[in-house]
């Protein structure tokens, strides 16, 4: 039999079971991305139990198990780690097929969803957004906001076009631009102790009440190592899910945090940012990220460009 015949191909195709839908692997890789069914439903804006029964499906369709309960949590197998692996692959291709059939109709997209931090929308993205303006008036951007692991998500979903992110960590899915750096500074009230301070040894802050943001955020994960260097656990009295909010938190009085430095230019009156002790200092890159089988559409490479010029040491 000719395996490479139009007909055979066509054949296989059909094969598939119906269950196999797009969808549904969007589905499988929010899940795997996020650990969990309700934040995976945010990602996909939909519930958790249209998200359990897609993966439900999957199984279904494929004739074996993807997870196995334990307690109230799915836990995923090799093989749903296997499928995980095939179906991004798809969903790029498929997503670049779109793309370039658009482009050959003539009516190729000039509009970019541009996910951000919060946080950089305090200095990086109005720079950015008048620089696109100047520089590249023909390319719009739609900004949506997000932790870093939503951000991520998003990009591998294909809802989302490019991302302003930390891009400390690589991937072999995704090609980063590093575009500035920054570390984290002590935040706290101007009548805390630690205000009048030169500098900030965290192993003296053991007994301190500490807010923070919650877990995916990038912010979050660079305090942990902060926390990790000073030998103790900080003890949280309350968990956010944006900066600005944590700010506030700390101007309160609510408890004190760490902070990255590009906050200063935002913060007002009633938070004091005060540098770590030399231990605890670290800086990460942030910058631009895009999947990299995506990476040479003309749009996003514009868009790097233009990043590139609003960049700062």
């Amino acid at each position: 039999m000719d395996f490479s015949a139009p007909t055979f191909f066509l054949a296989a195709m059909l094969r598939l079971d119906d269950s196999i839908t797009f969808r549904r692997l969007e589905a499988l890789l929010a899940f795997l991305q996020t650990g969990n069914l309700a934040r995976a439903a945010e990602l996909l804006d939909t519930s958790p139990v249209s998200m359990h029964r897609a993966l439900h499906a999957l199984e279904q369709g494929l004739g074996c198990e993807l997870f196995r309960p334990q307690g109230r949590n799915l836990v995923p197998t090799e093989a749903a780690h296997v499928l995980a692996a095939t179906a991004r692959q798809v969903l790029d291709t498929m997503h670049e097929g779109v793309r370039a059939t658009r482009e050959a109709a003539g009516q190729a997209e000039q509009a970019i969803k541009l996910g951000s931090m919060y946080s950089l929308t305090a200095d990086v993205v109005p720079r950015l957004i008048v620089a696109l303006g100047r520089d590249a008036p023909g390319l719009k951007a739609e900004l949506v906001m997000g932790s870093n692991a939503e951000l991520l998500a998003g990009l591998r979903s294909a809802e989302l076009d490019a991302a302003l992110l930390s891009v400390a960590e690589a991937f072999d899915d995704i090609e980063t631009t590093v575009l500035l750096h920054d570390e984290l500074y002590f935040a706290t009230a101007p009548q805390s102790r630690y205000a009048a301070l030169d500098e900030v040894d965290l192993r003296q802050c053991g007994g301190e009440r500490f807010v923070m943001l919650a877990e995916g955020f990038y912010t979050r994960t660079a305090c942990a190592h902060a926390f990790a260097a000073a030998g103790f656990e900080p003890d949280i009295a309350l968990q956010v899910s944006d900066i600005f909010s944590l700010a506030n938190l700390v101007r309160g009085g609510v408890g004190c945090t760490l902070l990255p430095g590009r906050m200063r230019g935002v913060m007002r009156e009633g938070v004091v940012l005060r540098p770590l002790a030399a231990p605890y200092r670290m800086r990460h890159p942030l910058g631009l990220a895009v999947l990299r089988s995506r990476s040479s559409e003309a749009s996003l490479r514009r868009l790097k460009a233009v990043c590139l010029t609003v960049a700062t040491p």
